[in-house]
């Protein structure tokens, strides 16, 4: 039995003083006077659920280029950071089965990863297009992908609403849920190349083709078509005011819909970022927005409008960020370390969120709207993936103090108040005084359901 005492432990409940026991893979009690045959103090220490992150891009293909951290490199990251638990993604090609795809994608992460992983399985344009591929989703769905990526944006990928609701009627039969990219692609392509024939090539022209009510109304009219549907339906990387709006409505109307954001659009605006002298490093979709977006992004996460914060990490180097126009660059930033303590610093400590809601929107919801039965909660019976969380260690972001192999950092030069010290993933530690000592394979493929 190990035991972790004297810490504060952080539940969606409240906070409580108690102790900590594990009995192998499994948390088995929660009180005083608990023993142990192994002691772990966390005296001056948060105890957490370990994080769970539900969108991330680890050694993701696009275009000849693979994403720059690896199902290694990038679960270590994650692992320092205090998150034990992501799911990535599946993109089947044109005569591919999902489950093929899905075995092809495991087969990658197995013995690589460090903690453990599940998956979302695309649905792209040839896909989304035929009745008989859509059937599949059954199959996906008892091989433990309970979870299906659709876009509204991106040539290749985009699904029209016919097709959108095709797919979620196939989703929701097979008893999964619909996890969306919402933009409205074929509009943004058009403003895209109009913007390039008039010679705007510099990356701010990345936020001005993509306005703010082409995410939300695009959300809006795929709200519709998943109540039609009956379909649960999560939007990833919400970004703007006008997106948050558009989920409270239909949350309000009774849709099942939930929305994510990330700490990108919680930190960084288009008129710092992108038209800095940077700006390619910092292309993403949905771009980056205001700084008046920022309070109702926060106000979403403490209220329950957002009901969970993700990464959407999807590293790329500076030289392959570095095109001759921002149509060019490849999308994405890095981040899977950092989104613990980024949500710690500037959300608990300056009063916007609680930390039982710091817990809920970076552990415990993402687990559980994303059909991890076993993660997300310090309770029995739990996973004991855990992390002690130190709220007074500094951190000063860079290169050289992360874990990611990109050669930037969107916070570089930032210093953080608070971050992980240790962290244990079902029960065996895998970072211990911030020093990692775990290893390729601990990771596992969790088969989810709902």
């Amino acid at each position: 039995m190990l035991l972790i005492t004297n810490g504060q432990l952080i539940t969606p409940d409240g906070v409580v003083e108690a102790d900590l026991a594990i009995d192998g893979q499994e948390i088995a009690a929660i009180g005083r006077g608990l023993t142990g045959e192994r002691v772990i103090d966390a005296a001056g220490c948060y105890v957490l659920p370990g994080g769970v992150d539900p969108h991330v891009h680890l050694q993701m293909p696009l275009a000849g280029r693979v994403s720059t951290d690896t199902f290694l490199s990038g679960s270590i990251a994650a692992a320092h950071g205090g998150t034990t638990t992501f799911i990535d993604f599946v993109t089947p090609e044109p005569e591919q089965s999902m489950l093929d795809a899905l075995h092809a994608r495991q087969a990658e992460a197995d013995g690589e990863t460090v903690i453990d992983y599940g998956l979302h399985m695309t649905i792209p344009t040839w896909h989304g297009a035929e009745e008989t591929r859509l059937k599949e989703t059954t199959a996906a769905v008892a091989a433990g992908c309970a979870t299906f990526k659709l876009y509204q944006a991106y040539t290749g990928m985009v699904l029209d609403d016919p097709s959108l609701l095709r797919a979620f009627q196939a989703i929701a039969r097979a008893g999964g849920l619909a996890v969306l990219h919402s933009e409205t692609g074929p509009v943004l392509e058009l403003l895209r190349s109009q913007a390039l024939a008039a010679g705007y090539t510099a990356p701010i022209w990345h936020e001005r083709t993509r306005p703010a009510r082409l995410e939300a109304t695009a959300i809006h009219r795929a709200a519709e078509l998943a109540d039609l549907a009956q379909c649960p339906l999560h939007i990833f990387h919400v970004g703007c005011a006008e997106a948050v709006a558009e989920i409270t409505r239909a949350q309000a109307a009774g849709i099942d819909i939930s929305g994510e954001s990330c700490p990108q659009y919680l930190l960084l605006t288009a008129e710092e970022h992108l038209a800095g002298p940077d700006g390619a490093l910092f292309i993403c979709a949905p771009p980056l927005r205001n700084v008046s977006d920022h309070v109702p992004l926060w106000r979403g996460l403490a209220n329950g409008a957002l009901a969970m914060v993700s990464t959407d990490h999807c590293p790329w180097t500076r030289a392959e960020k570095d095109q001759p126009d921002f149509s060019l660059v490849p999308g994405g930033v890095p981040g899977i370390e950092t989104r613990l303590s980024l949500i710690y610093h500037h959300g608990v400590r300056t009063g916007l969120i609680s930390p039982s809601r710091w817990v809920e929107i970076c552990c415990t919801e993402p687990a559980r709207r994303m059909g991890l039965s076993r993660k997300g909660r310090l309770a029995p019976g739990y996973d004991a993936d855990v992390v002690i969380f130190d709220p007074t260690r500094r951190r000063t972001l860079s290169v050289n103090t992360l874990h990611e192999l990109c050669d930037w950092t969107p916070y570089a030069g930032m210093t953080l108040t608070g971050w992980p010290r240790t962290v244990l993933q079902r029960g065996r530690l895998l970072v211990e005084e911030e020093e990692f000592v775990g290893a390729p394979g601990d990771g596992t493929f969790i088969k989810r359901a709902f």
